[in-house]
């Protein structure tokens, strides 16, 4: 592997660890942090299966109170590095997602280290807002969101100067039972992802688009794209009767559809 390719790695690894915080860019997400560093490597297509994957499986994971959720952007990335440095492509996928799940619940580790050491990095910036000093506001705010980027970047330059036929023989050795059975426990968490979504979404206006989706998804010929354009022209016919109300738009009592919708929750 090239110098090139390991700092643009670590590059992709550090957007992650710093959008884990900030949710602005995305780049902590399976799909995104999985595919850059498949480009980045050369490895695109095995990139992107392993990213859609994990992003089927991180749909359930959020955090709520005080309970954390499994690290999606260490999971992402650093079983993205172990694909690469494999050397299997495509076929290392299932091998890569097996990988993912441990890590992801061994980050938490690293999250609580660095949320440990942001309790005085907080009191700092408090101390200069006290005294007006707004320039080290801002310059500890940056050191905060640098440290959770290196949060992921340390372990995934680690990683990168294991020699790739160590990683290899590592993956070459897991047995057929631990890798079965943590694609099967990954396919439950898909599951669960879903049915936390689908709990989150669920209305009465929205259960007649989610059977017909159910029974347009077993028509095989139908691509994701042809799903998603179906999608949004059910969505538009679907605001639009709403706003006429059924009656060619007589009926003046009507009100936003959206307006309805949002009074559902």
């Amino acid at each position: 592997m090239s110098i090139i390719t390991i700092i643009l790695i670590v590059i992709v690894a550090f957007l992650a660890g710093m959008e884990g915080i900030l949710d602005e860019f995305q780049f902590h997400q399976p799909l995104v942090a999985c595919t850059l560093i498949g480009l980045v490597s050369g490895q695109l297509e095995a990139g992107i299966i392993l990213g859609g994957t994990l992003q089927m499986i991180a749909l359930g994971w959020a955090n709520i109170g005080a309970a954390v959720a499994p690290d999606a952007a260490l999971a992402s990335v650093a079983s993205a590095i172990i694909l690469v440095l494999g050397g299997q492509g495509v076929d290392g996928v299932s091998t890569a997602i097996a990988v993912a799940i441990p890590l992801a619940v061994a980050g938490l580790f690293l999250t609580m280290i660095a949320r440990t050491i942001a309790v005085p990095i907080v009191h700092r910036m408090d101390a200069a807002a006290a005294n007006a000093e707004f320039g080290k506001v801002e310059l500890w705010h940056i050191l905060a969101i640098c440290m959770q980027g290196l949060r992921i970047a340390i372990p995934a330059a680690a990683l990168l100067f294991i020699p790739s036929d160590t990683v290899a023989n590592f993956l070459n050795s897991m047995p057929a039972w631990l890798t079965d059975g943590m694609s099967i426990g990954g396919g439950m968490v898909v599951a669960v992802g879903y049915a936390m979504v689908i709990n989150m979404m669920a209305t009465k206006q929205v259960w007649p688009f989610f059977a017909i989706g159910f029974c347009l998804a077993a028509v095989t010929q139908l691509t994701l794209i042809a799903l998603g354009v179906i999608a949004v022209a059910l969505a538009f016919l679907y605001l639009d009767l709403s706003s006429k109300g059924g009656s060619g738009g007589g009926n003046n009592n009507i009100g936003d559809p959206l307006d309805d919708i949002l009074n559902d929750y």
